[in-house]
């Protein structure tokens, strides 16, 4: 595995966005329900320079609270770093994208890709794929709001029979979107199927702002396929840093290097998984002991007595039972490694 001259040339400068500069083309996608400050840490940890987002903020919840929701809270070391918002409706993700930038987002993103029911049936996420105007509304209003870079994150289309993305994009850039994520898979494949990174090719070659590319990117050589393929700016990375929070590092090590570097011990994977729980924890107490169920077994995969280490973890009922449970793990593992 290698980077051909051309690509290495083209990822060597910084990535620009309008007035934000990124010195790593790999960045950590939002994930609701996962991206929350301790996961951010965890991913900081191993990719220092890449831009990071939150997970994503209703923008009505925003407008109906007096105190900002702790899915916005950022800690002050944590630069680069975006806040996602959704809604349909221009004057509240105006307003929310403001509050957004008071808390210190650098770039403010836009979610029209979510294809979760709950999200596209209020018109938000990849249902403003159906209503470009409304979309495109939405990204001049946020951009006349705030001094900071608007950004959309959005998919090729609603269905088959609606792929709408090569228009849609060059409206998101008309309206002042400064960069554009493009998932690579329309509403109704959900995240089956193959990402269809073709668009993305076709998308960058209509665009001057930079586009980045979403979908199916799992590992370094996807990352570089990608890439080759698409002559996209830069890759998001999404599912593949569940329960495995050193891959966006990894890209952009090998990026930034052209050198591989040694891949995360099992021993040092659950590790990683207490220091998880341990944040979870401290951060958000017994709700955190709940959430990090989901989390831990994530880290359980490829190695022996994975699936019955999952099994006990997902029902984990406090602190000190979960660092039990990886601790006797971690022994077993060191014994194979």
């Amino acid at each position: 595995m290698f980077l051909s001259p051309e690509l290495q040339a083209r990822l060597s400068k910084p990535l620009k966005i309008d007035s934000v500069t990124l010195h790593s083309r790999v960045l950590q996608s939002p994930l609701s329900g996962v991206t929350d400050l301790v996961f951010r840490r965890l991913v900081r940890k191993y990719a220092p320079k890449s831009m990071l987002y939150t997970e994503m903020v209703s923008a009505k919840e925003i407008y109906h609270l007096q105190e900002l929701p702790k899915v916005m809270e950022i800690a002050p070391d944590e630069q680069p770093i975006s806040i996602q918002l959704f809604d349909c409706r221009p004057d509240f993700m105006a307003e929310a994208a403001q509050k957004a930038v008071a808390e210190g987002a650098q770039t403010i993103d836009i979610n029209m890709g979510c294809p979760v029911n709950k999200i596209t049936k209020k018109g938000g996420g990849s249902s403003l794929l159906r209503q470009p105007e409304v979309a495109q509304a939405i990204v001049k209003t946020v951009v006349e709001a705030v001094d900071v870079p608007v950004t959309v994150k959005t998919r090729i289309g609603w269905d088959d029979q609606e792929i709408n993305i090569l228009d849609f994009a060059r409206r998101m850039e008309d309206g002042g979107a400064k960069m554009l994520t493009l998932h690579a898979r329309t509403r109704a494949q959900g995240y089956n199927g193959e990402a269809r990174w073709e668009w993305i090719k076709r998308v960058k070659e209509v665009l001057r702002i930079p586009v980045i590319a979403n979908g199916d990117i799992f590992s370094i050589e996807a990352a570089i396929k990608c890439l080759e393929q698409t002559g996209a700016d830069g890759v998001m990375c999404s599912r593949g840093t569940l329960g495995y929070p050193f891959l966006v590092g990894e890209i952009d090590r090998f990026l930034t290097t052209g050198c591989l570097s040694s891949p995360p011990t099992i021993p040092e994977r659950l590790q990683c998984a207490q220091e998880h729980l341990q944040g979870l924890w401290e951060y958000k107490g017994r709700r955190g002991i709940l959430q990090s169920r989901k989390h831990l077994a994530w880290y359980c995969k490829g190695f022996k007595g994975a699936a019955e280490l999952r099994d006990k973890l997902a029902r984990i009922d406090s602190l000190e039972e979960g660092l039990k449970l990886l601790d006797i793990a971690i022994a077993k593992s060191v014994k194979f490694t």
